[in-house]
């Protein structure tokens, strides 16, 4: 065998192995500890990473909460149960609060809204609102195709009538629906509330009721009618403020396009005051 082939053989080897041996070295010299308690704060975590907790992911929040930079209550799929096996890690106590769920706030089921043509192209609700927002003749209304429905991690969603509704107890709060929604008509309440408007046209009332049925027409008289002053119409659409509802129920009974309805103990339907 040729010496020198023998020779660069041997260099090259001999290279390799101080290289190694510096990068072991290095590895130990310049090594970030890691906190055990990121380790104990991911493996209590669910590991769905839905970003539900403000985190890109479930690591950035454990790594957040060992650190104490947030509140350890923000995972919402966890829910109370992560919530105490936190608190447990940490020794921090979990901030109290109302959580909330999803819900959709359209009431224009196949028999209320009108279509205001034949769509024909791929049934998605991105798809069909770039076509003149949709056929649905409400521009603000729920398209049907389910996109919330595919896009829930947590199968709390289901297309009823032509309208997207959340099952809220299995809802998890995690607002990937939400982001979703090319209609932007899902929002976030509290579990609690048990009236809701569903309804998201700003259109004045006349207009509004050639798409659906049961649109807010702005009427206002939910607004005279509310004991606490829970109510007002921006842009011919009524809102509640739920810090201030008290579930009364006052409005359902005077709205005249029943746009205003109430959602039961277990949050699986919803009740429409009976026809007069």
């Amino acid at each position: 065998m040729d010496l020198s082939l023998i020779i660069a053989v041997a260099s090259i080897g001999a290279l390799g192995l101080i290289f190694g041996i510096i990068l072991a070295v290095a590895s130990k010299l310049f090594a970030v500890k890691k906190d055990p308690m990121v380790e104990e704060v991911r493996e209590a975590l669910p590991g769905a990473n839905c970003g539900a907790c403000g985190y890109s992911g479930c690591d950035l929040y454990a790594e957040a909460v060992a650190a104490g930079e947030c509140e350890i209550n923000l995972c919402t799929v966890g829910g109370e149960t992560c919530n105490k096996e936190l608190e447990r890690i940490t020794g921090r106590t979990a901030a109290e609060g109302i959580r909330k769920v999803a819900r959709v706030l359209c009431g224009g089921t196949l028999n209320n809204r009108k279509k205001s043509y034949d769509y024909e192209g791929l049934q998605t609700c991105l798809d069909m609102s770039q076509m003149y927002s949709g056929d649905n003749a409400c521009s603000f209304g729920c398209l049907g195709a389910g996109d919330c429905e595919k896009a829930c991690p947590f199968d709390a969603i289901r297309m009823v009538d032509g309208v997207a509704f959340i099952l809220e107890d299995k809802c998890k709060s995690c607002e990937i629906c939400v982001g979703v929604c090319p209609k932007n008509i899902i929002e976030m309440v509290p579990e609690n509330a048990a009236v809701t408007i569903v309804c998201s046209n700003t259109d004045k009332g006349a207009i509004a009721m050639k798409g659906c049925a049961v649109a807010c027409i702005g009427c206002k008289k939910c607004v005279k009618e509310c004991p606490v002053d829970a109510i007002e119409v921006n842009d011919f659409l009524a809102v509640i403020d739920y810090d201030k509802c008290i579930n009364c129920g006052k409005c359902i009974n005077v709205c005249p396009t029943n746009a205003i309805l109430r959602y039961n103990k277990k949050k699986k339907k919803i009740i429409r005051k009976p026809k007069e």
